[in-house]
């Protein structure tokens, strides 16, 4: 499975963009899509999981910002982020999980977000 993920660049603190992520496999049968980002010197940190039932997972520093949501027919999952703050900035990647498959992890290459304060 291929995870592209696009959207990402240089906004003005305050500014939104939303991030998009196109998956070469269908996303019905995924159990959890998701963002993750990782700024310079820090870990990879979740920012934002949709499971398979509906039920969504923030971030405390996100929620209320960034929404997460799903297009079943377009295979692709999307991070709106609003309100975007300077800490804000760091790679962005999406990734998923097939919980039938043993190797169901998938995480595709990062999209860099640079938030100017």
């Amino acid at each position: 499975v291929q995870l592209q993920a696009s959207g990402g660049g240089l906004v003005q603190a305050g500014g939104s963009l939303r991030l998009s992520c196109a998956s070469s496999k269908s996303i019905v049968g995924m159990n959890v899509v998701g963002w993750y980002r990782q700024a310079p010197g820090n870990q990879r940190e979740l920012v934002a999981a949709l499971i398979s039932g509906g039920s969504t997972n923030y971030a405390d520093s996100v929620k209320g910002r960034f929404t997460i949501s799903r297009d079943n027919a377009k295979n692709t999952v999307y991070l709106q982020m609003n309100s975007l703050k300077p800490e804000d900035t760091a790679v962005y990647y999406c990734a998923a999980q097939d919980y039938s498959d043993p190797h169901g992890d998938y995480m595709g290459q990062g999209t860099q977000v640079t938030v100017s304060s």
